[in-house]
């Protein structure tokens, strides 16, 4: 569920039906362009494979055309860089345990133990994803 959207990011929760539960951070919505823009509310299944870019497994969402590469992945800061902010996505979804600030900018905290944690509970099995 997202619950708010700024130039510093757009700020969520996660929850499965199993019980876990994480803080989200994407990009603010840019009309689902490219390294600017979260991808747009809906469903999308979600897959373990191997990033290239991270080398290592991780899960990718399916189903983003004309996007692709979306993962979910440690991320920390999720701002729009065109008004100078900092992000770690680059259109992705930042799992964190956590709201907090970095360098006086909204962020999500703990984000790679809470991505281990996240993966380890869904087994690294494929899920649907529904962003609402």
């Amino acid at each position: 569920r997202r619950l708010q959207s700024s130039n510093q990011g757009t700020f969520g929760v996660l929850d499965t039906p199993l019980g876990f539960r994480a803080v989200t951070a994407e990009l603010p919505w840019r009309d689902n362009a490219s390294n600017l823009s979260c991808i747009p509310a809906g469903e999308y299944a979600a897959q373990w494979t191997y990033s290239p870019r991270f080398r290592r497994m991780m899960y990718v969402l399916l189903e983003t055309t004309p996007r692709e590469g979306i993962r979910i992945h440690p991320a920390n800061l999720a701002g729009d860089v065109l008004k100078g902010l900092k992000t770690n996505v680059l259109g992705c979804i930042g799992l964190g345990q956590r709201f907090g600030f970095l360098s006086g900018q909204r962020a999500i905290l703990s984000s790679a133990p809470t991505v281990l944690a996240f993966e380890a509970h869904m087994e690294h099995e494929p899920f649907r994803l529904r962003i609402q």
